[in-house]
Protein backbone atom coordinates (compact mmCIF):
# COMPACT_ATOMS: atom_id res chain seq x y z
CA UNK A 1 0.00 0.00 0.00
CA UNK A 2 1.01 3.37 -1.06
CA UNK A 3 0.82 6.73 1.41
CA UNK A 4 -1.98 8.38 -0.03
CA UNK A 5 -1.64 11.53 1.53
CA UNK A 6 2.16 11.79 -0.08
CA UNK A 7 1.46 10.88 -3.65
CA UNK A 8 -2.65 11.26 -3.89
CA UNK A 9 -4.26 9.53 -7.49
CA UNK A 10 -5.30 12.00 -10.09
CA UNK A 11 -7.04 11.70 -13.18
CA UNK A 12 -7.63 13.19 -16.60
CA UNK A 13 -9.82 12.25 -19.56
CA UNK A 14 -8.68 12.57 -23.07
CA UNK A 15 -9.70 15.99 -23.62
CA UNK A 16 -8.15 17.65 -20.83
CA UNK A 17 -4.29 19.33 -21.32
CA UNK A 18 -2.73 17.72 -19.01
CA UNK A 19 -3.14 14.20 -20.77
CA UNK A 20 -0.03 12.64 -22.48
CA UNK A 21 -0.64 13.60 -26.43
CA UNK A 22 0.13 10.43 -28.10
CA UNK A 23 -2.86 8.59 -25.67
CA UNK A 24 -5.44 10.94 -27.73
CA UNK A 25 -4.58 9.68 -30.87
CA UNK A 26 -4.20 5.60 -30.51
CA UNK A 27 -6.56 3.02 -32.02
CA UNK A 28 -8.15 2.09 -28.74
CA UNK A 29 -7.58 5.45 -27.15
CA UNK A 30 -7.39 5.45 -23.35
CA UNK A 31 -10.90 7.61 -21.90
CA UNK A 32 -9.44 8.25 -18.39
CA UNK A 33 -5.82 8.32 -17.43
CA UNK A 34 -4.91 7.87 -13.69
CA UNK A 35 -1.33 8.57 -12.11
CA UNK A 36 0.54 9.21 -8.68
CA UNK A 37 3.48 11.48 -8.33
CA UNK A 38 4.61 13.57 -11.20
CA UNK A 39 2.86 13.66 -15.25
CA UNK A 40 4.54 17.08 -15.96
CA UNK A 41 7.94 16.05 -17.09
CA UNK A 42 8.55 17.11 -20.61
CA UNK A 43 11.74 14.73 -21.55
CA UNK A 44 11.39 12.50 -24.08
CA UNK A 45 10.33 9.25 -23.26
CA UNK A 46 11.06 5.18 -24.27
CA UNK A 47 9.65 1.75 -23.26
CA UNK A 48 12.43 -0.97 -21.92
CA UNK A 49 10.67 -4.64 -22.09
CA UNK A 50 10.75 -7.82 -21.83
CA UNK A 51 10.24 -10.94 -20.01
CA UNK A 52 9.79 -11.81 -16.10
CA UNK A 53 11.65 -14.63 -16.15
CA UNK A 54 14.86 -12.28 -17.51
CA UNK A 55 18.48 -14.28 -17.13
CA UNK A 56 20.70 -12.32 -15.17
CA UNK A 57 22.45 -10.92 -18.58
CA UNK A 58 19.14 -9.93 -19.57
CA UNK A 59 18.36 -7.80 -16.23
CA UNK A 60 22.27 -6.18 -16.35
CA UNK A 61 21.58 -5.05 -20.05
CA UNK A 62 18.40 -3.74 -18.54
CA UNK A 63 19.86 -1.38 -15.81
CA UNK A 64 22.95 -0.50 -17.95
CA UNK A 65 20.81 0.45 -20.95
CA UNK A 66 18.15 2.68 -18.77
CA UNK A 67 21.05 3.52 -16.95
CA UNK A 68 22.47 5.42 -19.96
CA UNK A 69 19.51 6.13 -21.44
CA UNK A 70 18.36 8.48 -18.06
CA UNK A 71 21.68 9.73 -18.41
CA UNK A 72 21.35 11.43 -21.62
CA UNK A 73 17.39 12.76 -20.60
CA UNK A 74 15.37 10.16 -21.72
CA UNK A 75 12.52 9.24 -19.06
CA UNK A 76 12.67 5.14 -18.86
CA UNK A 77 8.52 3.46 -19.46
CA UNK A 78 8.02 0.22 -18.35
CA UNK A 79 5.50 -2.00 -16.11
CA UNK A 80 6.95 -2.53 -12.93
CA UNK A 81 7.18 -6.72 -13.84
CA UNK A 82 9.81 -8.85 -12.03
CA UNK A 83 12.65 -9.69 -14.43
CA UNK A 84 13.08 -6.60 -17.30
CA UNK A 85 11.15 -4.01 -16.25
CA UNK A 86 11.69 -3.39 -12.65
CA UNK A 87 15.87 -3.67 -14.11
CA UNK A 88 15.04 -0.87 -16.26
CA UNK A 89 13.23 1.47 -14.04
CA UNK A 90 16.31 0.53 -11.07
CA UNK A 91 18.89 1.75 -14.28
CA UNK A 92 16.91 4.69 -14.58
CA UNK A 93 16.86 6.07 -10.81
CA UNK A 94 20.52 5.28 -10.37
CA UNK A 95 21.39 7.55 -13.03
CA UNK A 96 19.43 10.09 -10.90
CA UNK A 97 16.99 10.18 -13.89
CA UNK A 98 12.65 9.86 -14.20
CA UNK A 99 11.05 6.70 -14.67
CA UNK A 100 7.30 5.78 -15.33
CA UNK A 101 5.32 2.86 -14.66
CA UNK A 102 2.46 1.79 -16.20
CA UNK A 103 0.19 -0.71 -14.07
CA UNK A 104 -2.42 -3.08 -15.52
CA UNK A 105 -4.77 -2.10 -12.10
CA UNK A 106 -5.39 0.76 -9.84
CA UNK A 107 -3.01 2.71 -8.11
CA UNK A 108 -4.15 1.79 -4.62
CA UNK A 109 -2.11 -1.14 -4.43
CA UNK A 110 0.72 -2.39 -6.10
CA UNK A 111 1.62 -5.36 -7.76
CA UNK A 112 3.66 -8.11 -7.59
CA UNK A 113 3.67 -6.75 -3.39
CA UNK A 114 7.97 -7.34 -3.46
CA UNK A 115 7.75 -3.93 -6.10
CA UNK A 116 6.19 -1.75 -3.36
CA UNK A 117 9.79 -0.09 -2.38
CA UNK A 118 10.65 0.15 -5.87
CA UNK A 119 7.35 1.92 -6.65
CA UNK A 120 8.11 4.28 -3.92
CA UNK A 121 11.84 5.18 -5.14
CA UNK A 122 9.98 5.87 -8.24
CA UNK A 123 7.40 8.73 -6.92
CA UNK A 124 10.06 9.54 -4.58
CA UNK A 125 12.41 10.92 -7.68
CA UNK A 126 9.89 12.46 -9.35
CA UNK A 127 8.64 9.51 -11.14
CA UNK A 128 4.98 8.60 -11.95
CA UNK A 129 2.95 5.41 -11.76
CA UNK A 130 -0.03 5.47 -14.22
CA UNK A 131 -3.22 3.20 -15.25
CA UNK A 132 -6.15 3.60 -16.79
CA UNK A 133 -7.99 1.94 -14.60
CA UNK A 134 -9.64 3.17 -11.28
CA UNK A 135 -8.49 2.41 -7.65
CA UNK A 136 -9.73 -1.00 -6.56
CA UNK A 137 -9.55 -2.80 -9.98
CA UNK A 138 -7.64 -5.63 -9.73
CA UNK A 139 -4.79 -7.08 -12.44
CA UNK A 140 -6.75 -9.32 -14.35
CA UNK A 141 -4.29 -11.27 -17.14
CA UNK A 142 -6.20 -9.48 -20.03
CA UNK A 143 -5.63 -6.27 -18.59
CA UNK A 144 -1.53 -6.87 -18.58
CA UNK A 145 -2.14 -7.17 -22.46
CA UNK A 146 -4.13 -3.94 -22.46
CA UNK A 147 -1.91 -1.85 -20.66
CA UNK A 148 0.99 -2.25 -23.18
CA UNK A 149 -0.68 -0.11 -25.76
CA UNK A 150 -0.24 2.74 -22.98
CA UNK A 151 3.43 1.83 -22.48
CA UNK A 152 4.42 2.23 -26.57
CA UNK A 153 1.54 4.94 -26.50
CA UNK A 154 3.71 7.35 -24.26
CA UNK A 155 7.06 6.83 -26.14
CA UNK A 156 9.27 8.05 -29.09
CA UNK A 157 10.02 4.10 -29.33
CA UNK A 158 10.48 0.14 -27.84
CA UNK A 159 13.03 -1.40 -26.82
CA UNK A 160 12.67 -4.85 -26.31
CA UNK A 161 15.62 -7.14 -24.00
CA UNK A 162 14.59 -10.94 -23.64
CA UNK A 163 11.36 -11.69 -25.14
CA UNK A 164 10.12 -15.21 -25.36
CA UNK A 165 7.59 -16.27 -28.12
CA UNK A 166 4.78 -15.84 -25.62
CA UNK A 167 6.03 -12.25 -24.05
CA UNK A 168 3.92 -9.54 -23.22
CA UNK A 169 6.45 -7.49 -24.71
CA UNK A 170 5.79 -8.39 -28.43
CA UNK A 171 2.48 -6.97 -27.92
CA UNK A 172 3.95 -3.69 -26.89
CA UNK A 173 6.68 -3.63 -30.03
CA UNK A 174 3.30 -4.73 -32.20
CA UNK A 175 1.35 -1.43 -30.57
CA UNK A 176 4.58 0.83 -31.42
CA UNK A 177 4.87 -0.36 -34.96
CA UNK A 178 1.38 0.33 -35.26
CA UNK A 179 2.09 3.72 -33.88
CA UNK A 180 5.15 4.18 -36.05
CA UNK A 181 7.50 4.07 -33.57
CA UNK A 182 10.45 2.66 -33.95
CA UNK A 183 11.17 -0.57 -31.69
CA UNK A 184 14.85 -1.63 -30.85
CA UNK A 185 15.55 -5.57 -30.15
CA UNK A 186 18.74 -7.20 -28.62
CA UNK A 187 20.11 -10.41 -30.54
CA UNK A 188 20.95 -13.61 -28.27
CA UNK A 189 21.81 -16.94 -28.64
CA UNK A 190 20.05 -18.72 -31.70
CA UNK A 191 18.59 -22.01 -29.29
CA UNK A 192 17.39 -19.56 -26.70
CA UNK A 193 13.88 -19.36 -25.59
CA UNK A 194 14.43 -16.56 -23.88
CA UNK A 195 15.10 -14.99 -27.42
CA UNK A 196 12.64 -16.82 -29.38
CA UNK A 197 10.20 -13.61 -29.70
CA UNK A 198 13.07 -11.45 -30.27
CA UNK A 199 14.68 -12.92 -33.45
CA UNK A 200 11.03 -13.07 -34.62
CA UNK A 201 10.43 -9.07 -34.45
CA UNK A 202 14.03 -8.56 -36.09
CA UNK A 203 12.96 -11.33 -38.62
CA UNK A 204 9.93 -8.71 -39.03
CA UNK A 205 11.68 -5.32 -39.37
CA UNK A 206 12.67 -4.28 -35.55
CA UNK A 207 16.28 -2.53 -35.60
CA UNK A 208 18.83 -5.11 -34.50
CA UNK A 209 20.89 -3.51 -31.91
CA UNK A 210 24.17 -4.39 -30.30
CA UNK A 211 24.55 -1.81 -27.19
CA UNK A 212 23.36 1.62 -25.96
CA UNK A 213 25.39 3.90 -28.75
CA UNK A 214 23.54 1.42 -31.28
CA UNK A 215 20.16 2.94 -29.78
CA UNK A 216 21.56 6.38 -29.07
CA UNK A 217 22.55 7.10 -32.52
CA UNK A 218 19.41 6.20 -34.14
CA UNK A 219 17.56 8.21 -31.96
CA UNK A 220 19.32 11.03 -32.80
CA UNK A 221 18.58 10.69 -36.26
CA UNK A 222 15.32 9.22 -35.86
CA UNK A 223 14.17 12.17 -33.04
CA UNK A 224 15.71 15.18 -35.87
CA UNK A 225 13.88 13.74 -38.88
CA UNK A 226 10.44 13.48 -37.12
CA UNK A 227 8.00 16.02 -35.86
CA UNK A 228 7.54 14.34 -31.95
CA UNK A 229 4.45 15.94 -30.70
CA UNK A 230 5.94 14.90 -27.14
CA UNK A 231 9.25 16.65 -27.88
CA UNK A 232 9.15 20.05 -26.79
CA UNK A 233 11.21 22.53 -29.53
CA UNK A 234 12.18 24.72 -26.36
CA UNK A 235 14.79 27.21 -26.58
CA UNK A 236 15.77 27.73 -22.87
CA UNK A 237 18.69 25.85 -22.08
CA UNK A 238 17.56 25.81 -18.09
CA UNK A 239 17.29 22.15 -17.81
CA UNK A 240 20.52 20.67 -19.61
CA UNK A 241 23.41 19.75 -18.12
CA UNK A 242 26.77 21.53 -17.85
CA UNK A 243 28.41 19.35 -20.73
CA UNK A 244 25.38 20.28 -22.81
CA UNK A 245 25.41 23.65 -22.25
CA UNK A 246 29.14 23.47 -22.97
CA UNK A 247 28.07 21.62 -26.76
CA UNK A 248 25.77 24.18 -27.05
CA UNK A 249 27.48 26.87 -26.94
CA UNK A 250 30.72 25.69 -29.06
CA UNK A 251 27.92 24.98 -31.73
CA UNK A 252 26.24 28.26 -31.25
CA UNK A 253 29.64 29.88 -31.50
CA UNK A 254 31.11 28.59 -34.45
CA UNK A 255 27.63 29.00 -36.31
CA UNK A 256 28.47 26.11 -38.58
CA UNK A 257 28.06 21.89 -38.78
CA UNK A 258 31.04 20.39 -36.36
CA UNK A 259 31.61 16.54 -36.72
CA UNK A 260 31.49 14.87 -33.49
CA UNK A 261 35.23 14.11 -34.28
CA UNK A 262 35.76 18.41 -34.20
CA UNK A 263 33.75 18.48 -31.26
CA UNK A 264 35.97 15.99 -28.86
CA UNK A 265 39.33 17.19 -30.53
CA UNK A 266 38.01 21.15 -30.05
CA UNK A 267 36.12 20.05 -26.16
CA UNK A 268 38.70 17.36 -24.99
CA UNK A 269 35.60 15.34 -24.29
CA UNK A 270 35.86 11.70 -24.57
CA UNK A 271 33.64 9.70 -27.13
CA UNK A 272 32.01 7.97 -24.37
CA UNK A 273 30.58 11.30 -22.61
CA UNK A 274 29.87 13.41 -25.51
CA UNK A 275 27.61 10.91 -27.04
CA UNK A 276 24.81 10.78 -24.91
CA UNK A 277 25.35 14.50 -24.26
CA UNK A 278 24.65 15.05 -28.30
CA UNK A 279 21.83 12.56 -28.10
CA UNK A 280 20.04 14.52 -25.85
CA UNK A 281 20.53 17.67 -27.06
CA UNK A 282 19.14 16.58 -30.67
CA UNK A 283 16.02 14.76 -28.75
CA UNK A 284 15.51 18.06 -27.10
CA UNK A 285 15.91 19.99 -30.32
CA UNK A 286 18.43 22.16 -29.22
CA UNK A 287 21.25 21.06 -31.70
CA UNK A 288 20.50 18.70 -35.30
CA UNK A 289 21.90 16.15 -36.55
CA UNK A 290 23.06 17.31 -40.24
CA UNK A 291 24.46 14.24 -41.11
CA UNK A 292 25.99 11.02 -40.18
CA UNK A 293 27.44 12.59 -36.73
CA UNK A 294 27.40 16.04 -37.89
CA UNK A 295 25.77 18.51 -35.56
CA UNK A 296 24.94 22.48 -35.47
CA UNK A 297 23.11 24.01 -33.23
Amino acid sequence: MLEKNNFPIQHADSLETCFPVYLRSLTRPVARLYWRGDLSATCPRIAIVGTRKASPEGKKMAYHIAYTLARAGWCVVSGLAFGIDAAAHQGALAAGGITWAVLAHGLDTIQPKNNAALAHTILNQNGCLISEYPAGTPPLPHRFLERNRIVSGLCEAVIVIEAPRASGSLATAHHAHEQHKPVFVFPGPATSPLYAGSHELIRQGARLVRNSDDILQDLASYTTQTALPSIQKHQSTASLQPLEEKILAHLRAHKKTLSIDTLIDELGIAYHEIQPALASLCSTQHIKEIGPQQYEA
